[in-house]
């Protein structure tokens, strides 16, 4: 018995969605027939995947077609795919499962562009909402799909209102039709039921799909109007031609049918191997990361092809986890066509394309980062946080990225020429004696530049590298140099100070350490729970206190990274130096020989001050105020004669 015509709701957010393709105006509508294609494009991809993998479906005849009806102004794209069942079509269609979609939504009602074609391309790039798309020139869509293995097939159809209809139907053959009955065109707009506009968008936007797209297309036979099916697509793999035969327009288009990315590329990268693996390839750098980049820890969008057929999307084993932002389509002469997942990852020739692919990715990186700097900048500032993860991930290839890495340092914190620097930079301007590459590591730029660890340094005319990413603490702890020069932890052991000028300071420091014990003995009374030593120190010429970590311990930024993973780890014991040459210090010491009663008061200050610099936050901030209050009281009040 057959099923009566069931009636749905769209999801709020998709309702929202429809609402806005319909009712605002845009100037390139004619995106719609680039996505319908698209998504039959996709949709013949599976199909290809499944025969592969199951001999049962048999061979078939991969193909897409476009029928117009001028007189009735309606045209329908119909593939023979993988198609859908009820529940996918309910899945697909009448929802939008993404994380972002109501921010972004109300990101768009409160300033977004609301009358350009960009904002339509926004749409469908940020949620793959490509089938909404043609709502912008129907009045109504019928939607009739089969999925490949079943006989039922399932009629969906709307008006964009808000609702939808799904009832049974009957297709001869699975796959997708999608029929759209289109608005009267307005004064100045396209009528889409036209041969030649469907021509050139297809030629515009669809021309390298690799599936023949055919369309009834009229024709003079001995003077007699005929209609005949024409394939309007040249099909040839845009990778495989030379790069002087495409141009600018091609390269952007088949990105954004690869991408789904409504953005122009950063920049490509052309891959012609010959040599144990013959393959092509052609990647991509978006302009932009996508608002979950960081939460998608899927590997980069890199499409195995084999002799230009179609094997599987989202190739882990071609691309490295750090890369996982770049897009782009690798074809191979010499893999077998029915190459599963497990044997990819055992293969030989798999290891040539990814190592090959890796050097070409560098290659352009390096040319962009030399030749083309603010782009540079831009894809740093976009993918930097995930492109460094490599260092950690990919020993054999680590100096090269440390090679291709900005860092903020105390040069180019001040300098008007740049905001970023490389290490090979910093190690041009490095001063005679210094002993190798400096860095501090901590919670942000700003906080770091403002530490008293680098008061020494800046003295010297030390550059300082400032590492604020949480990848950059395990950068650090795993890699010892740069090209033979030594990283350096100015929050740690390091000194700026030469070796003579060092043991000049620490012989003065040692004779100071009576008069300061007993200072040290009540900053340890009062903060021994928070502290594993006090000790007087030259590391800071300006400022009274700082907090280091004893040798190997754990940072207390990584120590927060930890935490926030969900780690449990217990906190570490951090050194509290004391600067002699302060006044402060030097009173508090004077103070602490006649057993003042203020003096473990003021160390706390000390402390919590330190802290503060460090990133950290005080842990009785009421106390905090309470004995800064104490000590303003007590200057601010005059003293009796």
């Amino acid at each position: 018995m057959a099923r009566e015509q069931e009636k749905y709701s769209f999801q709020s957010e998709a309702a929202e969605l429809l609402k806005m393709m319909i009712h605002s105006v845009y100037s390139n509508k004619e995106i719609f027939l680039r996505e319908l294609i698209s998504n039959a494009s996709d949709a013949l991809d599976k199909r290809r995947i499944e025969v592969l993998s199951n001999d049962e479906y048999g061979e078939y005849d991969a193909k897409i077609h476009i029928s117009r009806d001028g007189e009735n102004k309606t045209i329908t794209i119909t593939d023979n795919g993988i198609g859908m069942s009820r529940e996918e079509i309910i899945n697909y269609i009448g929802t939008i499962a993404k994380s972002g979609t109501k921010e972004f939504l109300a990101a768009a009602k409160d300033g977004g562009p609301q009358e350009d074609g960009s904002f339509s391309e926004m749409l469908i790039g940020q949620f793959g909402v490509g089938f909404y798309s043609a709502f912008m020139v129907a009045d109504r869509v019928e939607l009739i799909s089969r999925r490949l293995g079943s006989g039922e097939a399932w009629k969906f159809e709307s008006s964009g209102d808000g609702s939808y209809t799904i009832g049974e139907s009957s297709l001869p053959e699975c796959g997708t039709s999608v029929k759209l009955f289109l608005r009267e065109p307005g004064e100045g707009e396209k009528d889409y039921a036209d041969e030649w506009t469907l021509r050139e968008i297809v030629r515009k936007y669809s021309d390298f799909i690799s599936y023949p797209i055919a369309m009834n297309c009229t024709k003079w036979k001995d003077k007699e109007e005929t209609v005949e099916d024409e394939v309007i697509n040249s099909q040839k793999a845009i990778w495989c031609k030379a790069e002087s035969e495409v141009s600018e327009d091609e390269y952007r288009e088949f990105y954004r049918h690869l991408a789904r990315d409504w953005q122009e590329p950063l920049t490509r990268a052309l891959i012609n191997a010959e040599g144990s693996v013959n393959f092509k390839g052609l990647l991509f750098i978006p302009s932009q990361a996508p608002f979950d980049l960081l939460m998608n820890d899927r590997s980069g969008g890199i499409s195995l092809y084999i002799k230009r057929v179609f094997i599987m999307n989202d190739c882990k084993d071609l691309i490295p986890e750090y890369l996982r932002f770049v897009k782009g389509v690798i074809d191979s002469e010499d893999l077998p066509l029915n190459i599963s997942r497990e044997i990819l990852q055992e293969d030989q020739r798999v290891r040539v394309i990814r190592r090959s692919t890796l050097r070409k990715l560098f290659a352009s990186l390096r040319k962009l980062l030399e030749n083309e700097r603010e782009k540079y900048e831009k894809f740093w500032t976009n993918f930097g946080k995930i492109f460094k993860e490599g260092v950690v991930h990919d020993r054999e290839n680590a100096q090269t990225i440390l090679e291709l890495c900005l860092f903020r340092s105390t040069f180019s914190a001040s300098s008007t020429d740049s905001e970023w620097t490389t290490l090979d930079s910093y190690k041009s301007r490095m001063k005679p004696g210094q002993e190798g590459i400096y860095y501090l590591t901590g919670r942000d730029v700003s906080t770091l530049k403002s530490s008293p660890k680098l008061e020494a340094f800046s003295e010297k005319g030390y550059e300082v590298l400032l590492l604020a990413d949480p990848v950059d603490e395990l950068i650090m702890s795993g890699t010892s140099e740069y090209g033979g020069v030594k990283f350096l932890n100015a929050g740690g052991a390091a000194r700026a100070e030469t070796e003579d000028e060092r043991k000049e300071a620490d012989k003065k420091l040692e004779g100071m350490e009576s008069d300061f014990a007993p200072l040290k003995e009540k900053i340890m009374k009062s903060l021994g729970d928070v502290l594993s030593d006090a000790r007087l120190s030259s590391r800071m010429k300006t400022s009274p206190a700082c907090l280091v970590g004893d040798a190997g311990a754990v940072s207390p930024h990584l120590e927060q990274l930890m935490r926030a993973m969900g780690q449990n780890v217990p906190s570490s014991k951090r050194v509290l130096e004391l600067n002699p040459e302060h006044p402060v210090v030097g009173r508090l010491m004077s103070m602490a020989r006649t057993d003042d009663a203020r003096v473990e008061d003021f160390a706390a200050i000390l402390y919590d001050q330190a802290l503060i610099l460090d990133g950290g936050s005080v842990s009785d901030p009421g106390r905090f105020t309470r004995l800064l209050a104490d000590v303003m009281n007590s200057a601010l009040t005059p003293e009796r004669n």
